[in-house]
């Protein structure tokens, strides 16, 4: 049987949401997956996932997104989550200091289970209520340039910058993975897929796309 449309892709990205419950993580994934908002929404318990596939370069890349639950009573089953993720969105609500300081101990946790080479934006979400602002946005720029991490605020609610900040960190991924796979001659892991993992080669016919798959 010929595959439907949304399994045609040339690389498949695991990203993780990471961050304390309740600044946004659900309708950060639900806006950019479904272009949805919920003022209802529940904390996410254990992990739930949605993909969403985006052009980059000419090559079609699938984007699976994980939201990982934020509360601590989770975090011991979610932690098992971060394994074969290749970018990691690290949220914080940026009308809530102590969700901003707990952005240390959440990067430390991503650090001690993801590969190491794990690409990771901090995100500043809510920013539709900047009246309300507790975090200031040069603080969150200068502790990213400290740690390597690019930096955004987003609003999910008004949708802004939610397309930008998925799309940037897709697309460093990308390009990261892409030299890997130009400079090997061996098929690169890029990461999981529903039950198998991707394998990504380079391609040897322009007409044909190489993909294989090996069960986990």
């Amino acid at each position: 049987m010929a595959p439907r449309p949304d399994d045609e892709y040339d690389y498949l990205f695991k990203v993780v949401l990471i961050g304390d419950s309740g600044v946004g993580k659900s309708n950060l994934l639900s806006r950019f997956t479904r272009n949805e908002f919920c003022l209802e929404s529940k904390s996410t318990i254990g992990v739930e996932f949605a993909t969403r596939t985006i052009q980059v370069d000419g090559k079609t890349i699938k984007a699976q997104i994980w939201d990982t639950a934020g509360q601590e009573r989770y975090r011991a089953i979610t932690s098992a989550y971060y394994r074969g993720a290749v970018g990691a969105l690290l949220v914080y609500d940026i009308t809530k200091q102590a969700t901003y300081e707990n952005v240390e101990r959440w990067l430390k946790e991503l650090r001690d289970h993801a590969d190491s080479n794990i690409v990771i934006m901090l995100v500043g979400n809510k920013s539709d209520l900047k009246h309300l602002r507790g975090v200031a946005t040069d603080d969150a720029q200068r502790f990213s340039e400290k740690e390597g991490l690019s930096f955004i605020e987003t609003s999910a609610l008004e949708a802004t910058n939610v397309e930008k900040a998925f799309q940037s960190i897709l697309t460093e991924i990308y390009r990261i993975v892409s030299k890997k796979a130009l400079a090997s001659e061996d098929p690169v892991l890029v990461g999981p897929g529903e039950g198998k993992a991707i394998i990504v080669g380079p391609e040897q016919d322009a007409n044909t796309k190489k993909k294989a798959c090996c069960s986990t």
